[in-house]
């Protein structure tokens, strides 16, 4: 006679998994690889999922880190979600290659305001990861010096920019929402007369997922996040889901990964996902759980999201 499954209530947060800028930017890829056949070359991960890639790789995306490793410049070449410095656009004109942009549009939009405040004579104080693809594309945006990178609080409180210079400041996308308004209020206390962002950068996704999470977390002995460890949204999910009252959090890439003995003694699991990670993946990592446990599953949605972004007409090319 089988031995009776322990049973467990699992909680899905809503909204998890891909947003607007990441399908479309694996889009791109994938209508580039349509239109022009194999081998389309994109810079860096197109986002930061190594499922995505490989299914990527597989219909005939090739990944480089720099334009100077494509052996055959007439082949396209997409940039990543995160975006790029001026000088990799700059550099694919001069060497005529055909690029397409996956910048996400809101990426883009920090853009244009590090641009605008540069031009306007102020010094960015730019929130976010020093190294992250995203902060280092940023940063190519503006002349050498006119930017100073906040990692976190202890950074905020210590920060020297260029004396009377006037500051902006802007954020990564992918930030913990509450982690970025402890940095702001202390900028804005140090710095009163420094500007800031007409609407919040961090972007809506990012926003629905973490609050999506808190309201699982504080209901879960555990909380498992489905991501990649250089998702920063990812990793910040986990973060979010241990301050907000789960008694564990850990993140996996694959169901694979998931030992599902993790969850012995737990009465309730919540799951989420980070805005790079397919559903397939939840999906994985729902069966794993399902053979050691009997479980419910009870969708907890916070928000609905309607927002989709176009790709970029493709051309023809020589």
């Amino acid at each position: 006679m089988t031995a009776e499954k322990p049973r467990l209530h699992v909680l899905l947060a809503g909204p998890r998994g891909f947003c607007a800028g990441v399908d479309r930017a694996i889009r791109i890829v994938e209508e580039a690889l349509k239109h022009h056949g194999a081998p389309v070359y994109v810079r860096h991960e197109i986002v930061h999922n190594r499922f995505v890639v490989e299914g990527l790789e597989r219909k005939g995306a090739v990944f480089v880190e720099e334009l100077s490793e494509i052996p055959d410049p007439t082949r396209p070449v997409v940039f990543s979600a995160h975006g790029v410095p001026k000088s990799v656009p700059a550099e694919a004109t001069s060497r005529q290659m055909y690029f397409l942009d996956a910048t996400c549009p809101l990426v883009s939009k920090v853009h244009r305001e590090a641009e605008r405040h540069s031009a306007r004579g102020r010094h960015l104080l730019l929130i976010g990861h020093h190294g992250h693809p995203e902060v280092v594309g940023t940063m190519g945006q503006l002349p050498e010096g006119g930017v100073t990178v906040i990692d976190d609080a202890e950074a905020a409180r210590g920060v020297l920019p260029p004396a009377g210079v006037p500051l902006a400041y802007t954020t990564q996308t992918t930030l913990s929402v509450d982690d970025t308004a402890e940095i702001v209020a202390i900028l804005r206390a140090r710095f009163p007369d420094m500007e800031g962002p007409a609407k919040e950068d961090i972007c809506y996704a990012t926003t629905n997922r973490q609050a999506a999470v808190k309201a699982v977390a504080a209901r879960s002995d555990l909380v498992i996040v489905v991501g990649a460890p250089n998702s920063s949204n990812s990793v910040r999910l986990r973060e979010v889901a241990e301050r907000a009252g789960a008694a564990r959090a850990v993140m996996v890439q694959r169901g694979g990964e998931l030992d599902p003995a993790i969850a012995d003694g737990c009465a309730t699991v919540g799951i989420t996902a980070g805005a790079s990670a397919p559903e397939v993946l939840v999906t994985e990592v729902l069966d794993r759980l399902r053979e050691r446990f009997d479980i419910t599953v009870e969708d907890v949605t916070v928000a609905i999201e309607d927002v989709t972004f176009r790709a970029p007409p493709m051309r023809a090319f020589a």
